[in-house]
């Protein structure tokens, strides 16, 4: 039933992203790649927290591998309901991993990012099983999933939020794609002129709010030596400020950092046109291979 779903995903996708047949497309996805789905990385809140994972058959080699994280303010959404989203990178030859996390309504900030962090490293734990290539992730995601895209490359081991899932070694990401992600949490906050119902419910009524936002805010961890990042964003979105993605580009380009700010004018929360995701297509492809990631 879960391949069914993915091939009647990709099926509906396949014609208007790829420029194919999508029924040869579909067909293609259901024989070259197998899906182990809810597969638990963690166990928190009295719910295991789960991943998909849609691995090449008839290979040896591990592959470029995205983590996907699906959007919702924090506060909904999930991975089955983002399948779509992952059809790119399918199509270019990925392994993907599909991350659900705790929302607000389970866990209060900042958990979906501790969550995040963790299926990171199940990745790193797992690699060898489902042929994950480790020096060659890419973490990307939509909205709340942006910035949990951003968190999960950015944030250094210092930073507090791995005690769930500690180990030895830090795992890395090789690039992060964000698609109008948050960058400046606090700027959403109740009473800012931003605020935004969904980050005031993931935030909660917690005393230390203010805290927590700023320590879950991308653009507070911005530092040379980040993965490249790649922002695509609306200049009219009403959803998230189209200023995050701006501030957090500048923030890169003062540290000397590599990132790439893809504006679409006139867009909005996404809904692009079918020129405008064709735009974004070929921009993620020339990104992902000028830094050597494509498979």
């Amino acid at each position: 039933m879960r391949l069914l779903r993915l091939i009647v995903a990709v099926n509906a996708l396949a014609s208007l992203a790829f420029g194919g047949d999508s029924a040869e497309f579909a067909a293609w996805v259901s024989s070259e790649y197998r899906v182990r789905p809810n597969l638990t990385y963690k166990t928190a809140s009295n719910a295991e927290q789960m991943v998909d994972v849609y691995a090449r058959r008839n290979t040896d080699e591990a592959r470029p591998t995205v983590i996907y994280i699906h959007g919702g303010g924090w506060v909904g959404g999930s991975k089955e309901a983002s399948v779509l989203a992952i059809a790119p990178y399918l199509e270019m030859g990925f392994n993907v991993v599909n991350v659900a996390y705790r929302l607000g309504r389970v866990a209060r900030a900042p958990a979906a990012v501790e969550d995040c962090r963790c299926a990171l490293r199940w990745v790193y734990r797992n690699a060898e099983t489902y042929g994950f290539d480790t020096s060659r992730l890419i973490v990307t995601g939509h909205s709340a999933g942006g910035h949990l895209s951003l968190t999960t490359g950015m944030l250094p081991a210092d930073a507090g939020f791995d005690a769930e899932c500690p180990s030895q070694d830090e795992p890395q990401v090789a690039a992060i794609i964000n698609w109008f992600g948050i960058t400046d949490v606090a700027d959403l906050m109740a009473g800012k002129p931003n605020a935004k119902t969904y980050a005031v419910s993931w935030l909660g009524s917690q005393r230390d709010g203010a805290e927590i936002a700023a320590s879950v805010s991308p653009i507070h961890h911005v530092r040379r030596d980040l993965p490249p990042i790649l922002t695509i964003h609306g200049d009219d979105d009403q959803i998230v400020p189209y200023s995050h993605a701006v501030e957090l580009h500048e923030r890169l380009d003062a540290a000397g950092a590599k990132g790439e700010l893809l504006t679409i004018p006139g867009g909005g929360h996404g809904g692009f046109s079918a020129a405008e995701i064709a735009l974004t297509d070929t921009t993620i492809r020339e990104f992902l291979a000028k830094h050597g990631l494509m498979p």
